[in-house]
């Protein structure tokens, strides 16, 4: 009887070995990686990166124009590998010893830490679809694309290099300056207000010399950046529904104590107005700019 009782335990099944955690839940599926699809502020569609950066950063369900980077700008108007860099010398300092929530100087480290700029400005020698000009970007990456002193100071060496001199036999080149910015630098005070002087007199010799200056007005054009080079522009484009203007309009809209006619202060509304000349989508910029460029014969 024992032997039977014993040959009944042995043949009996084996224990189920204990469950992991993994055999419990399995692993989740691989989540998307965070930034591949983007909510387009206009219409609010969800837009593939991709299909956005393949489209220089129009939104192609409604058209919207995203804010881009000086780089990004250089490469969308320059000819292939024509962009020569130019003023990269000049570096900003803080003369004040500014200091707000964070002190100047430090701000100026980790803005260039960030985008990989020396300030706010790209400029430099370029051909435009087989025409040479002298192209100069604000960026708007770099504390709002924001005027200080070597902004200023690269904004009026870039025009005096373009500049026409009959006495040298230099013919100059077409200049074509993109706006976009949030005026003059607060951290550099007066310092910043004296460049919207000393870039407006530099573009007043260039006209008395006969040179050209197409001013083009990207979202957003504002302060002391519209107050002076940006709105003296012999001819002035503008990107579709672009913010222009000196102060923002809820502050007029509060100092005035008036409800403001819609769309105001965009491209659209100030083509209307007269203070600019043709409203052109970034698409067509290149072709715009080339052909003023013949139509004015320099």
């Amino acid at each position: 009887m024992t032997k039977t009782a014993s040959s009944t335990r042995t043949s009996g099944p084996a224990p189920t070995p204990a469950r992991t955690w993994s055999e419990v839940r399995p692993a989740r599926r691989a989540s998307i990686p965070e930034g591949l699809w983007l909510r387009c502020p206009s219409c609010a569609k969800m837009v593939y990166r991709r299909h956005l950066e393949a489209n220089l950063n129009v939104c192609p369900e409604c058209t919207h124009h995203f804010r881009i980077g000086a780089a990004e700008r250089v490469l969308q108007l320059a000819d292939p590998e024509t962009f020569t860099e130019m003023f990269t010398n000049l570096q900003p300092t803080d003369p004040l010893k500014f200091k707000d929530l964070k002190a100047y100087r430090e701000r100026l480290i980790a803005e260039q830490v960030k985008t990989g700029q020396i300030d706010a400005i790209r400029a430099g020698k370029c051909f435009i679809k087989g025409r040479e000009a002298m192209l100069v970007c604000l960026d708007l990456t770099f504390m709002m694309g924001s005027m200080g002193s070597v902004v200023g100071e690269t904004i009026t060496r870039a025009i005096e290099a373009a500049t026409p001199n009959k006495a040298k036999g230099y013919a100059g080149l077409p200049v074509i300056i993109v706006s976009c910015s949030g005026g003059a630098r607060m951290q550099e005070a007066g310092l910043s207000l004296m460049q919207m002087a000393k870039t407006s007199a530099a573009l007043a010799r260039l006209d008395d010399a006969g040179g050209l200056f197409i001013s083009v007005l990207t979202d957003p054009t504002t302060g002391g950046v519209t107050a002076s080079f940006a709105m003296l522009g012999d001819v002035i484009l503008a990107e579709p529904r672009a913010l222009i203007g000196f102060a923002g309009p809820r502050v007029i809209q509060q100092t005035i104590r008036q409800e403001l006619p819609e769309g105001f202060q965009r491209s659209e509304f100030l083509l209307k107005s007269g203070l600019v000349d043709r409203v052109v989508p970034r698409a067509n910029m290149r072709t715009e700019l080339a052909r003023l460029i013949d139509y004015s014969g320099r």
